[in-house]
C-alpha cells in the first residue's frame, strides 16, 4: 500500500469490539508495532507489560473499533453543490483542492478505507498511498458505464450535455468492452456499470433496465480477464438488480427494489448488497431539486425501506456504503444508524462496516478486524455504539482515528510516550 509508519502504539482503558466476534472485551488493551501491525488485542489482564518507549493512549473508557469502510462514495463530487455548478462553474484546480478536503474529512469521521464509484481519478488513490495527501485508503472505479439516456448520461432535459468526463456511454457489446478497457487504462481498481435507471437521473426510472444482459456479461468478462477485477452495479429497480446478479457482478449498489428472488440470488452467487440508505433517510427539499427527482424519491422511499428491511431480516450479505456526494461528506457513519433503523442489530451493523466490507473489497486478510497480524486501523469513539449507534454519527464523538498504526486524529491526551515516539508521530503522520 506504500504506507509510511509511525511508532509503536498502545491503547488501553477501552471497550473493544473486534469487528468479527459477538463478544465485547470491556477492559481491553491493543498494541501495534512500528510497522502498523496489531500485536495484541484483548483483555487488559493478559496484555503485555506497558513499555516506556511505546506511545500510549488512555481511551478513557471509550469504544475501540476497527477502522470503518465506506464501499460506495463519490469523493470527487461536492455534496453541497449541484453537478451543474461543479461541472460548469468550478475551476478544475479548485475542484482538486476541494476533493482533498473531502478526503481528509472522511478519514476524520472514522472511514479509514473507501471505495469510490465514479468521479475520482486514480491519481487521488496513488496520492493517498504515497503520502501526498491524507484520506482513506482507496479503491476507485474512476468512472461509470451506462447507455445513452441511462443513469450516467449527463445530458440535461434542455438537451445540453454536462460532458462529465467520468461517465462513459456505450450501446452495444463492443462499446461496453471498449468503455471498460478505457476505465482500466485510467487505473480503475474495479468497473462500475449501471444496470437500472435512477432516482437522480433525468431520462429514466429505477424500474428501467440500463445495460442489456449481454452487455453486463461482456463487462464482467473484461474485468475478469484483467486480473479478476470486480464489477459493481448501480441497480435500483428489480429488473436491474436481477440482471446484475445473473450477469456476475460482485456487488449490487442501492438495491432499492430488491425482492425475495434478488435476495436468493445474492446468496447463491456470493454477491453483496450495498444499500446506501443515507440517500433514503436524507430529507429532500422540493425547492432545491428538480420536480422529477423529488417525485421519484417520494415514490421510492417507503418502498425502499420495506425492501431493505426484508433483506436485512433475511441476513443478506450487506456491506456499508453511503453514496456520499449525493449525501454529505464527513458524516459517513450515519449509514449505520440507517441500517439499525431498518432492523439490523448494532453489532451486525458494525460488522457490516468493518469485516464484511473488507471482504467485499478483497482486504479481509489485513483489514476489518482487531486481531494480531492485521493492520492497525482503529477508531475510538467516546460512547458505546452497541447501546446507541448514533454516537458514531457525530464527528466530535470520534476521539481517535488510526490508519496502519499512524494517528490521523486525536482529541485525547497521551498517557505517556517517549520523545522518539512523539517525533515519529509528527514526522510520520501521513500515508
Amino acid at each position: 500500500m506504500g504506507f509510511n509508519y509511525g511508532s509503536a502504539l498502545r491503547v488501553h482503558n477501552v471497550r473493544l469490539i473486534d469487528g468479527v466476534s459477538a463478544t465485547v472485551v470491556d477492559d481491553a488493551v491493543l498494541e501495534a508495532d512500528a510497522d502498523g501491525e496489531i500485536t495484541y488485542a484483548g483483555p487488559a489482564a493478559r496484555a503485555p507489560e506497558a513499555r516506556s518507549d511505546v506511545r500510549t493512549i488512555d481511551g478513557q473508557g471509550g469504544t475501540l473499533l476497527p477502522g470503518l469502510f465506506d464501499c460506495h462514495t463519490h469523493l470527487g463530487v461536492a455534496s453541497d453543490r449541484s453537478l451543474v455548478e461543479t461541472a460548469l462553474l468550478t475551476d478544475p484546480v479548485l475542484g482538486v483542492l476541494q476533493t482533498t478536503v473531502r478526503l481528509s474529512r472522511t478519514l476524520e469521521s472514522g472511514i479509514t478505507s473507501a471505495r469510490d464509484l465514479g468521479g475520482l481519478p486514480a491519481g487521488f488513490r496513488d496520492a493517498v498511498a504515497s503520502g501526498l495527501i491524507a484520506g482513506p485508503r482507496l479503491q476507485t472505479s474512476v468512472g461509470v458505464i451506462s447507455h445513452t439516456g441511462g443513469h450516467a448520461d449527463g445530458t440535461l432535459p434542455s438537451g445540453r450535455n454536462l460532458d462529465l468526463d467520468y461517465c462513459e456511454l456505450a450501446d452495444d457489446v463492443t462499446g461496453v468492452r471498449t468503455a471498460a478497457r478505457r476505465m482500466l487504462r485510467a487505473g480503475a481498481d474495479l468497473i462500475k456499470i449501471c444496470t437500472s435507471g435512477g432516482i437522480s437521473s433525468a431520462h429514466d426510472d429505477p424500474d428501467d433496465q440500463d445495460l442489456l444482459d449481454e452487455e453486463i456479461a461482456a463487462v464482467v468478462d473484461e474485468a475478469r480477464r484483467h486480473r479478476g477485477r470486480p464489477v459493481a452495479a448501480h441497480a435500483q429497480g428489480r429488473a436491474g438488480i436481477l440482471a446484475a446478479i445473473r450477469g456476475g457482478v460482485r456487488s449490487v449498489e442501492h438495491g432499492y427494489g430488491i425482492d425475495d428472488e434478488g435476495c436468493d440470488l445474492i446468496g447463491e452467487r456470493g454477491a453483496f448488497l450495498v444499500p446506501t440508505l443515507s440517500t433514503v433517510f436524507q430529507a429532500l427539499d422540493p425547492k432545491k431539486t428538480t420536480p422529477w427527482r423529488y417525485q421519484k424519491k417520494l415514490r421510492w422511499n417507503e418502498r425502499t425501506k420495506t425492501n431493505i428491511a426484508e433483506a436485512i431480516a433475511r441476513k443478506v450479505n450487506i456491506a456499508v456504503g453511503t453514496d456520499a456526494g449525493i449525501t454529505p461528506h464527513g458524516e459517513n457513519p450515519f449509514e449505520l444508524w440507517c441500517l439499525v433503523e431498518l432492523g439490523m442489530s448494532p453489532m451486525d451493523a458494525l460488522r457490516a462496516a468493518t469485516s464484511n466490507s473488507a471482504r467485499l473489497l478483497g482486504l479481509e486478510d489485513k483489514l476489518g478486524t482487531l486481531r494480531p497480524g492485521y493492520a492497525a486501523d482503529l477508531v475510538l469513539c467516546t460512547g458505546d455504539p452497541l447501546r446507541d449507534i448514533t454516537v458514531l454519527s457525530a464527528p466530535e464523538n470520534i476521539a481517535m482515528v488510526v490508519q496502519q498504526g499512524v494517528i490521523r486524529k486525536l482529541t485525547l491526551p497521551d498517557s505517556g510516550s517517549s520523545a522518539a515516539g512523539r517525533n515519529s508521530f509528527h514526522a510520520g503522520s501521513r500515508l
